[in-house]
């Protein structure tokens, strides 16, 4: 299964061929887990009165203090609420987001959250067209340098556009509360979606605001990715950081029974 050969390549990151012989005295620990040499990537942005949600979503990310301080009994205490709508921030989309019937977040099975990811890039051309979109040319360009996109493989489109974080006018090129007819950023056309569905990836992920470009008023590839039970990932971070290949993927959201997404904590662990 892939998800156990990406457990192996995890296990072999962290070290545990660092495991004591078995003529090693009773009290010596068996294995030690060591993270010397590990790199550990954060993709995720953090949730708070900055988060970007679609331009439909007005009421945006609260963070309610219940208590923070000294409490009757001498210790400090802390408590929150929050609340959230599912598609904003870093997040994920369950294939129910676009297609009846399809999974749902808590029933995403965990071989389509972790395992080897490819980084496919299209931010020189995305600075020059806000508009873009990851096309076929792209994904076979990326095969003939770096092999084919193996089946259950996590796919991961960079176009750079992240850095305009927090900015919602920058990001989502307008900031109209309420008005999501004008938007401009980069995206995935229908045709690659569909090259990935043929592909049999495990998930699609992307650092915009959806995996459709700004201008879609379909969602082609939403459609094509999840009719196939495939979720994506939106709003990612940092991948500017990650290599085209040889990286392993952990995309885990929040577990929101019957959810069609949740906020996702999202890191890429690299040898």
């Amino acid at each position: 299964m892939q998800i156990a050969r990406s457990i192996v390549l995890l296990l072999g990151y962290v070290g545990l061929a660092n495991c004591a012989p078995k003529s090693a005295p009773a009290p010596a620990a068996p294995c030690a887990l060591r993270l010397e040499g590990l790199k550990l990537v954060d993709l995720t942005h953090a949730f708070d009165e900055r988060t970007i949600y679609w331009p439909t979503d007005t009421a945006g990310f609260r963070l309610t203090t219940l208590h923070h301080g000294p409490t009757p009994g001498g210790y400090f205490y802390a408590a929150n609420t929050f609340s959230s709508a599912e598609h904003g921030g870093t997040h994920l989309d369950a294939p129910i987001h676009f297609a009846g019937g399809k999974t749902t977040a808590d029933r995403i099975p965990l071989e389509r959250l972790v395992g080897p990811l490819v980084v496919l890039d299209i931010a020189e051309r995305a600075a020059r067209e806000p508009d873009s979109l990851l096309e076929v040319h792209d994904v076979e360009a990326f095969e003939r340098t770096h092999g084919r996109i193996a089946p259950r493989t996590l796919v991961l489109v960079r176009t750079g556009w992240s850095r305009h974080w927090p900015s919602k006018k920058a990001y989502l090129g307008d900031d109209t509360p309420g008005d999501a007819s004008r938007l401009h950023f980069p995206g995935i056309s229908a045709q690659a979606a569909q090259a990935f569905v043929a592909r049999n990836v495990a998930a699609v992920g992307i650092d915009t605001a959806s995996i459709d470009h700004g201008p879609s008023r379909d969602f082609l590839a939403h459609r094509a990715l999840m009719a196939a039970d495939i979720p994506a990932f939106e709003n990612l971070t940092g991948l500017e950081a990650l290599p085209p290949r040889g990286a392993i993927l952990v995309a885990l959201p929040m577990k929101i029974g019957g959810g069609s997404g949740g906020p996702l904590r999202a890191i890429a662990v690299l040898p």
